[in-house]
């Protein structure tokens, strides 16, 4: 997305501007698509693609793995606190531990972690430098660069899932863990009812549906900032704003993925 919106255009206008981002979105839906088709393809896989794909992933996962986990376990922590002793106080403790589980090992926790590698890998690149944009400048047509998408996208969607997925594991580990102290203190006799709680939580369906909201978040976290410069380079739009390039658009789709998964798991 894009400073200019359609409220500052004159009425006749409109029907451009909606077309237009019709067509952005169906791009970027595209260029997704293209992401998981290559990403399932052996041939992708040559030397040149992997050694891009470790770079990615200790770029996008290892650098960011201890910082991320200490922050969370900070911040689950002090969640995890309110979250019993306001269960005490009214009363509600047998409640307490199934809540913390529910609420951050499988909604906060992932979710924080798309932003957090959004932040620290997704976004964080030059927009004028990224080989991709400057690969479709140079082709200046509509249809993708599928040699370039190949060697940049694809080891990018692979690094920033495993990213999600490493980030959310290590971090609802470490939840639980707190969880397990919190409620029943430094005791073994409280796992039998810590396990069939935690069981219960994650029943099949739930870790399945976990699994794949974790997986959408990535492709989101790879896919859209690159769409978002594609497009650009395609439409010579200068991306000079301090929002990084697709940053609005990428928050609106994780937002869309976890109110769609909670809608999914609830209603």
């Amino acid at each position: 997305m894009y400073p200019t919106s359609s409220r500052y255009l004159k009425p006749e206008q409109w029907a451009v501007a909606a077309m237009r981002t019709v067509s952005s979105w169906w791009s970027m839906l595209h260029l997704a698509g293209i992401a998981l088709v290559m990403g399932f393809s052996p041939s992708t896989y040559h030397r040149a693609n992997r050694s891009t794909t470790y770079r990615y992933i200790y770029t996008s996962t290892w650098q960011i793995l201890p910082w991320f986990t200490l922050l969370s376990t900070l911040l689950s922590l002090v969640l995890i606190r309110i979250v019993i002793v306001t269960a005490l106080s009214y009363g509600l403790s047998r409640y307490a531990l199934e809540m913390v589980v529910r609420v951050l090992a499988l909604e906060l926790i992932p979710l924080s972690a798309a932003l957090f590698v959004a932040l620290r890998a997704g976004l964080a690149f030059n927009t004028a430098g990224s080989p991709l944009s400057a690969a479709m400048a140079a082709q200046n047509s509509a249809q993708f660069d599928i040699a370039q998408l190949q060697l940049d996208l694809v080891p990018r969607v692979i690094a920033s899932a495993f990213s999600v997925a490493t980030l959310a594991t290590v971090s609802g580990v470490i939840v639980l863990l707190l969880a397990y102290v919190n409620v029943y203190g430094l005791t073994p006799w409280g796992l039998l009812d810590y396990t069939r709680t935690v069981g219960r939580v994650f029943d099949p369906v739930v870790t399945i549906g976990f699994a794949l909201k974790t997986l959408l978040f990535g492709l989101a976290v790879a896919v859209i900032p690159v769409a978002a410069i594609l497009e650009g380079a395609r439409r010579n739009i200068n991306l000079s704003s301090t929002l990084q390039p697709g940053a609005t658009r990428l928050l609106f789709v994780l937002v869309l993925i976890e109110v769609g998964a909670l809608a999914v798991k609830y209603i």
